[in-house]
């Protein structure tokens, strides 16, 4: 039985995100959403093969964005191609700037909550971090428009770097490293919706 069989995720009710306020694309209003989502009363842990075809549930997906700012004020973001290793088929080949993934109760048992620790042990396992850095939590990624985005949410990191020292720990982390934020926006067309989604919220309109 594969992995993705036997593990349970984190979600919470779809029902619940629509009741404190729907939206389609990024929102940065993280106030308004993260207490009642992560509250105990709304999480369980369900069957991953069961959730991903239930749009009754959202599961909650931590999803970091790495940033270096060079020396002369120019933004760098960490993106890479997933290769056909990673758990979701149907972003294989994709470009993307997010490193994360599913909560499992496997987390439950950590020192801190079960989102972060299931976020730090998602980032370790992807890739190593040789730099300091700050982070917070800059906002929400919904998407109903797919198939992998009806049945996710994601909560969007940004890691702030003091330098570009970041290396894959996974071998389907494949032509991966640091580009400028205007590069990237000039060329959206590989990069998976969330990605897209994330770049044009945060970085489109002007540099932050």
């Amino acid at each position: 039985m594969s992995s993705v069989k036997t593990e349970r995720v984190l979600v919470v009710p779809t029902e619940l995100f629509h009741r404190l306020g729907y939206f389609q694309g990024f929102c940065d209003e993280v106030d308004r959403y993260l207490g009642e989502l992560f509250d105990e009363r709304h999480i369980s842990f369900r069957p991953r093969a069961e959730v991903e075809q239930d749009p009754g549930f959202k599961q909650l997906i931590p999803y970091v964005i790495l940033r270096h700012t060079a020396a002369d004020g120019t933004q760098q973001v960490f993106q890479y191609t997933r290769g056909r290793g990673q758990g979701e088929g149907r972003l294989h080949s994709k470009r993307s700037v997010g490193i994360g993934g599913h909560i499992s109760d496997a987390d439950v048992d950590g020192d801190g909550s079960t989102y972060d620790e299931g976020m730090r042990r998602e980032l370790d396992e992807e890739v190593a971090i040789d730099s300091p850095y700050t982070q917070q939590c800059v906002g929400l990624i919904n998407d109903d428009q797919t198939d992998v985005g009806r049945v996710h949410l994601g909560v969007v990191h940004l890691f702030d770097l003091d330098g570009p020292k970041v290396s894959p720990r996974e071998p389907d982390i494949t032509e991966c490293g640091f580009r400028p934020v205007d590069e990237l926006l000039a060329d959206l067309s590989g990069f998976e919706t969330w990605s897209r989604i994330c770049l044009e919220a945060l970085f489109g309109r002007s540099e932050k």
